[in-house]
């Protein structure tokens, strides 16, 4: 089968399309024809593991050198990225009961990968079910983690109607999802995000959009019962005078520093700061199909590339001017 590989680290010239073995399903696990995948930023961190340091690492040194040492010290272990997918079950292990040949799928790998090929295989009670009615390959393909982490941070806060939510990074992979749970929590909703984005962000619901390259949200006035940080770019110190008396500052990235001021703010004050890791399972996935197919969740595609042109897809998100998704169609096509 064809595969993108990696077999060093680097910029997006180190992706090259190879033929590889086809795996083959264990008794328990699924093989699925990959139709569909997209390039997240974590990828883009995978990618040029080797050239990320612990302080351009958004997350704990503990985090950085697990992540260097799941990836690959001085190259990759794993040589096929691709963390989410969606595409079409090809044949079954022997004990699977939940799938069948021709089911068509989507789902999140982790940082194991193997998405950026033809065929990938995982255990059939993996975050794998299957695919939203409503939407393409292409489509939900890029679902499943930033919806699936949106909704279980989001949880953290117990957003109520009528609050006042901020997201801060509204317009990437997991703000973006952040943006629809938020307003289908009832919600008002405040989205921070680059110039090229703003009509983005308004497109998935947001009452509010700031350009943060024209306006500091902490110096705005404004106050908001929750504020969401996606990576870690704003600071509790500064942005605590926008929190309302009972407010919770969420952070999706944080560093050592973040969690001293998440122990401090839970011992003393009324403003709390929350560092949360999202442990995603088999039943939250389901549960943001639903949400699809109830018209609660949508997703935007930026730009699609053929396999062929998977260098370019990173270099392009890499960029920072996508507004929306960036998709790698796996086999050519992307039937609904």
């Amino acid at each position: 089968m064809k595969a993108v590989v990696y077999e060093k680290f680097g910029p997006p010239e180190v992706l090259e399309l190879k033929e590889v073995e086809r795996p083959t399903p264990k008794d328990n696990e699924v093989l699925v024809k990959v139709h569909a995948t997209p390039v997240t930023y974590g990828e883009i961190i995978g990618r040029n593991s080797k050239n990320i340091s612990p302080r351009k690492f958004n997350m704990p040194f503990l985090f950085w050198l697990i992540q260097r040492l799941d990836f690959g010290l001085r190259k990759p272990k794993r040589k096929i990225l691709g963390s989410e997918f969606a595409g079409e079950v090809e044949s079954i292990g022997k004990d699977v009961k939940l799938f069948k040949k021709g089911d068509e799928v989507f789902g999140y790998l982790g940082p194991v990968g193997g998405a950026n090929a033809e065929f990938v295989c995982l255990p059939e009670d993996g975050r794998v079910t299957l695919k939203p009615s409503n939407m393409t390959y292409a489509e939900a393909s890029t679902v499943p983690f930033g919806a699936m982490t949106a909704s279980n941070l989001l949880k953290k806060v117990n957003i109520q109607e009528g609050q006042k939510v901020l997201i801060n990074g509204a317009s990437g992979g997991i703000g973006s999802f952040a943006v629809q749970h938020a307003k289908n929590s009832g919600a008002e909703v405040t989205g921070v995000c680059g110039t090229p984005r703003l009509e983005f962000v308004k497109s998935l619901g947001a009452d509010k959009v700031i350009d943060y390259t024209q306006e500091d949200f902490t110096k705005s006035g404004e106050t908001y019962d929750v504020i969401f940080d996606i990576l870690g770019k704003s600071s509790f110190s500064r942005g605590k005078k926008s929190l309302k008396k009972n407010g919770s500052y969420l952070y999706a990235s944080f560093k050592t520093r973040k969690l001293l001021q998440m122990l401090r703010t839970s011992i003393i004050g009324k403003k709390k700061v929350i560092c949360a890791i999202s442990m995603d399972k088999t039943e939250d996935l389901i549960d943001i199909k639903e949400l699809v197919e109830a018209g609660k969740l949508k997703t935007v595609i930026d730009r699609s590339f053929p396999m062929e042109q998977a260098a370019e897809a990173h270099s392009y998100f890499e960029k920072g001017l996508k507004k929306g998704s960036v998709v790698i169609n796996i086999n050519g096509n992307d039937k609904t």
